[in-house]
Protein backbone atom coordinates (compact mmCIF):
# COMPACT_ATOMS: atom_id res chain seq x y z
CA UNK A 1 0.00 0.00 0.00
CA UNK A 2 1.72 3.40 -0.88
CA UNK A 3 2.39 6.10 1.76
CA UNK A 4 0.57 8.98 2.34
CA UNK A 5 2.94 10.90 0.18
CA UNK A 6 2.64 8.61 -2.57
CA UNK A 7 -1.16 8.89 -2.08
CA UNK A 8 -0.88 12.72 -2.48
CA UNK A 9 1.59 12.47 -5.53
CA UNK A 10 -1.26 10.12 -7.45
CA UNK A 11 -4.13 12.98 -6.77
CA UNK A 12 -1.98 14.85 -8.09
CA UNK A 13 -1.10 12.86 -11.30
CA UNK A 14 -4.76 12.14 -11.97
CA UNK A 15 -5.97 16.21 -11.12
CA UNK A 16 -3.09 16.07 -14.62
CA UNK A 17 -4.87 13.55 -17.27
CA UNK A 18 -7.57 15.84 -17.63
CA UNK A 19 -8.95 19.35 -16.39
CA UNK A 20 -11.73 20.16 -14.68
CA UNK A 21 -12.87 23.45 -12.62
CA UNK A 22 -10.23 24.63 -10.24
CA UNK A 23 -10.19 28.02 -8.22
CA UNK A 24 -7.02 29.04 -10.19
CA UNK A 25 -6.87 32.95 -9.08
CA UNK A 26 -6.62 31.60 -5.80
CA UNK A 27 -3.90 28.95 -5.82
CA UNK A 28 -1.80 31.43 -7.73
CA UNK A 29 -2.55 33.96 -4.99
CA UNK A 30 -1.41 31.74 -2.55
CA UNK A 31 1.69 30.61 -4.49
CA UNK A 32 0.75 27.25 -5.09
CA UNK A 33 0.46 24.64 -7.59
CA UNK A 34 -3.47 24.58 -8.62
CA UNK A 35 -3.44 20.52 -9.29
CA UNK A 36 -1.32 19.68 -6.12
CA UNK A 37 -4.14 18.40 -3.52
CA UNK A 38 -4.21 19.09 -0.27
CA UNK A 39 -5.97 16.57 0.88
CA UNK A 40 -6.10 16.14 4.58
CA UNK A 41 -4.94 17.73 7.88
CA UNK A 42 -4.34 16.68 11.26
CA UNK A 43 -3.30 13.45 12.79
CA UNK A 44 -3.87 10.12 11.23
CA UNK A 45 -3.54 8.11 13.98
CA UNK A 46 -6.91 9.76 15.52
CA UNK A 47 -9.92 8.02 16.40
CA UNK A 48 -11.93 11.44 14.87
CA UNK A 49 -12.50 12.89 11.36
CA UNK A 50 -14.68 16.27 10.13
CA UNK A 51 -15.18 15.33 6.66
CA UNK A 52 -16.76 19.02 4.88
CA UNK A 53 -17.42 19.74 1.38
CA UNK A 54 -14.62 21.25 0.10
CA UNK A 55 -11.63 23.62 0.32
CA UNK A 56 -12.27 27.54 0.15
CA UNK A 57 -9.89 30.81 -0.08
CA UNK A 58 -8.54 30.76 3.51
CA UNK A 59 -8.29 26.99 3.44
CA UNK A 60 -5.70 27.54 0.17
CA UNK A 61 -4.03 29.73 1.96
CA UNK A 62 -3.25 28.08 4.69
CA UNK A 63 -2.63 24.56 3.10
CA UNK A 64 -5.29 22.57 5.42
CA UNK A 65 -8.66 22.10 5.69
CA UNK A 66 -11.92 23.55 7.82
CA UNK A 67 -9.16 27.09 8.56
CA UNK A 68 -11.92 29.91 7.36
CA UNK A 69 -14.44 30.96 9.43
CA UNK A 70 -16.65 27.58 9.28
CA UNK A 71 -13.44 25.80 9.84
CA UNK A 72 -12.38 27.84 13.15
CA UNK A 73 -15.76 27.80 14.73
CA UNK A 74 -14.89 23.72 14.39
CA UNK A 75 -11.50 24.50 15.55
CA UNK A 76 -12.74 26.63 18.49
CA UNK A 77 -15.55 23.59 19.69
CA UNK A 78 -12.60 20.66 19.47
CA UNK A 79 -10.32 23.04 21.64
CA UNK A 80 -12.78 23.64 23.72
CA UNK A 81 -13.32 20.04 24.17
CA UNK A 82 -9.72 18.87 24.55
CA UNK A 83 -8.64 21.49 26.72
CA UNK A 84 -11.81 22.53 28.81
CA UNK A 85 -11.19 26.30 28.14
CA UNK A 86 -11.73 28.80 25.10
CA UNK A 87 -9.46 30.15 22.75
CA UNK A 88 -9.26 32.95 19.13
CA UNK A 89 -5.64 32.13 18.93
CA UNK A 90 -4.56 30.60 15.93
CA UNK A 91 -1.78 29.03 16.90
CA UNK A 92 -3.45 27.89 19.79
CA UNK A 93 -5.96 26.29 17.88
CA UNK A 94 -3.47 24.18 15.66
CA UNK A 95 -3.04 22.16 18.36
CA UNK A 96 -6.41 20.19 17.62
CA UNK A 97 -4.77 18.53 14.86
CA UNK A 98 -3.14 16.41 17.05
CA UNK A 99 -6.56 15.02 17.76
CA UNK A 100 -7.96 14.94 14.40
CA UNK A 101 -7.84 14.51 10.90
CA UNK A 102 -9.70 17.13 8.83
CA UNK A 103 -10.53 16.22 5.27
CA UNK A 104 -13.21 17.16 2.13
CA UNK A 105 -15.41 15.01 -0.72
CA UNK A 106 -12.74 16.70 -3.00
CA UNK A 107 -9.10 17.95 -2.36
CA UNK A 108 -9.13 21.00 -4.43
CA UNK A 109 -10.99 24.44 -4.36
CA UNK A 110 -14.09 24.62 -6.61
CA UNK A 111 -14.64 28.20 -8.66
CA UNK A 112 -16.72 30.58 -6.43
CA UNK A 113 -18.56 28.84 -3.78
CA UNK A 114 -20.33 26.06 -5.55
CA UNK A 115 -19.74 22.55 -4.65
CA UNK A 116 -18.10 20.14 -7.32
CA UNK A 117 -20.54 17.88 -9.54
CA UNK A 118 -21.00 14.22 -8.45
CA UNK A 119 -18.47 13.52 -12.11
CA UNK A 120 -15.91 15.24 -10.18
CA UNK A 121 -16.42 13.73 -6.68
CA UNK A 122 -16.53 10.65 -8.50
CA UNK A 123 -13.43 11.25 -10.00
CA UNK A 124 -11.57 11.34 -6.93
CA UNK A 125 -13.40 9.30 -4.83
CA UNK A 126 -11.36 5.72 -4.53
CA UNK A 127 -8.68 8.63 -3.19
CA UNK A 128 -10.51 9.89 -0.58
CA UNK A 129 -11.49 5.89 0.15
CA UNK A 130 -7.93 4.78 0.47
CA UNK A 131 -7.24 8.03 2.95
CA UNK A 132 -9.80 6.98 5.09
CA UNK A 133 -9.87 2.71 4.83
CA UNK A 134 -5.68 2.18 4.55
CA UNK A 135 -4.11 5.43 6.26
CA UNK A 136 -6.79 6.98 8.80
CA UNK A 137 -6.89 4.61 11.69
CA UNK A 138 -10.04 6.28 13.45
CA UNK A 139 -13.58 4.60 13.06
CA UNK A 140 -15.92 7.92 13.52
CA UNK A 141 -16.59 10.51 11.14
CA UNK A 142 -18.62 13.99 11.74
CA UNK A 143 -20.15 14.71 8.84
CA UNK A 144 -20.36 18.93 8.15
CA UNK A 145 -23.47 19.75 6.08
CA UNK A 146 -25.40 17.66 3.35
CA UNK A 147 -23.00 17.57 0.77
CA UNK A 148 -20.56 15.69 3.19
CA UNK A 149 -22.88 13.01 4.49
CA UNK A 150 -24.58 12.26 1.37
CA UNK A 151 -21.06 11.41 -0.04
CA UNK A 152 -21.31 8.12 1.96
CA UNK A 153 -24.42 7.19 0.67
CA UNK A 154 -22.84 4.46 -1.65
CA UNK A 155 -21.61 2.73 1.63
CA UNK A 156 -25.32 1.79 2.89
CA UNK A 157 -27.84 0.06 1.58
CA UNK A 158 -30.05 1.96 -0.68
CA UNK A 159 -31.56 4.44 0.86
CA UNK A 160 -30.60 4.01 4.00
CA UNK A 161 -28.81 6.83 4.76
CA UNK A 162 -32.05 9.30 3.08
CA UNK A 163 -34.57 7.68 5.20
CA UNK A 164 -31.84 8.40 8.49
CA UNK A 165 -31.60 11.83 7.17
CA UNK A 166 -35.43 12.85 7.10
CA UNK A 167 -35.41 11.51 10.63
CA UNK A 168 -36.12 14.70 13.22
CA UNK A 169 -32.69 13.43 15.35
CA UNK A 170 -30.55 13.19 12.46
CA UNK A 171 -28.22 15.69 13.97
CA UNK A 172 -27.87 13.59 17.22
CA UNK A 173 -27.79 10.04 16.15
CA UNK A 174 -25.47 7.86 14.51
CA UNK A 175 -25.45 5.60 11.44
CA UNK A 176 -22.79 2.88 10.72
CA UNK A 177 -21.23 2.60 6.87
CA UNK A 178 -18.96 0.08 5.66
CA UNK A 179 -16.29 1.93 3.58
CA UNK A 180 -14.49 0.44 0.91
CA UNK A 181 -11.46 0.83 -1.17
CA UNK A 182 -8.86 -1.21 -3.74
CA UNK A 183 -5.53 -2.36 -2.96
CA UNK A 184 -2.68 -2.26 -5.12
CA UNK A 185 -3.45 -5.89 -6.23
CA UNK A 186 -7.17 -4.54 -7.73
CA UNK A 187 -8.69 -6.37 -3.67
CA UNK A 188 -11.89 -4.23 -2.30
CA UNK A 189 -10.97 -3.70 1.37
CA UNK A 190 -13.37 -2.76 3.71
CA UNK A 191 -14.01 -1.20 7.36
CA UNK A 192 -16.92 0.21 9.54
CA UNK A 193 -17.28 3.77 10.24
CA UNK A 194 -19.47 5.28 11.76
CA UNK A 195 -21.21 9.04 10.77
CA UNK A 196 -21.94 11.77 13.10
CA UNK A 197 -23.85 14.36 11.04
CA UNK A 198 -23.76 18.29 11.99
CA UNK A 199 -24.83 21.00 9.69
CA UNK A 200 -22.52 22.83 8.22
CA UNK A 201 -21.42 25.85 10.25
CA UNK A 202 -21.46 28.53 7.75
CA UNK A 203 -22.58 31.86 8.89
CA UNK A 204 -24.70 31.54 5.59
CA UNK A 205 -26.35 28.67 7.65
CA UNK A 206 -28.94 30.80 9.85
CA UNK A 207 -31.23 27.82 10.54
CA UNK A 208 -28.09 26.30 12.34
CA UNK A 209 -25.21 28.73 12.43
CA UNK A 210 -25.88 30.07 16.25
CA UNK A 211 -26.61 26.16 17.52
CA UNK A 212 -23.49 25.28 15.95
CA UNK A 213 -21.02 25.47 19.03
CA UNK A 214 -23.70 23.49 21.15
CA UNK A 215 -24.36 20.55 18.74
CA UNK A 216 -21.09 20.05 18.19
CA UNK A 217 -19.81 19.86 22.05
CA UNK A 218 -22.60 17.51 22.37
CA UNK A 219 -21.30 15.23 19.63
CA UNK A 220 -17.96 15.55 20.68
CA UNK A 221 -19.14 14.33 23.98
CA UNK A 222 -20.37 10.97 22.62
CA UNK A 223 -16.52 10.51 21.62
CA UNK A 224 -14.45 8.72 24.32
CA UNK A 225 -10.77 10.00 23.25
CA UNK A 226 -12.04 13.64 22.84
CA UNK A 227 -13.54 13.49 27.06
CA UNK A 228 -9.79 11.76 28.27
CA UNK A 229 -8.24 14.09 26.24
CA UNK A 230 -9.51 17.06 28.91
CA UNK A 231 -6.87 15.55 30.67
CA UNK A 232 -3.87 16.68 28.56
CA UNK A 233 -2.01 19.38 29.78
CA UNK A 234 -0.95 21.58 26.59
Amino acid sequence: MPDINQLIEQIHKEAQRESFPIDEAIYQEAGLNPLMPILYGGNLESSLCIFARDLGKDEIHAQQPLYGAAGKLVRQGLYRAIYGKESNNSQELQSILQHVILTNTVPYKPPGNKAYTQAVKKRFRPFLEQLLVFHWQGNKIITLGNEAFNWFEGYAPKGTLKTFFEKSDRYSASIEVAIAAQDESGQKQQRFITLMPLPHPSPLNQKYYKEFPTMLQARLAEIKLIVEKRQVKQ
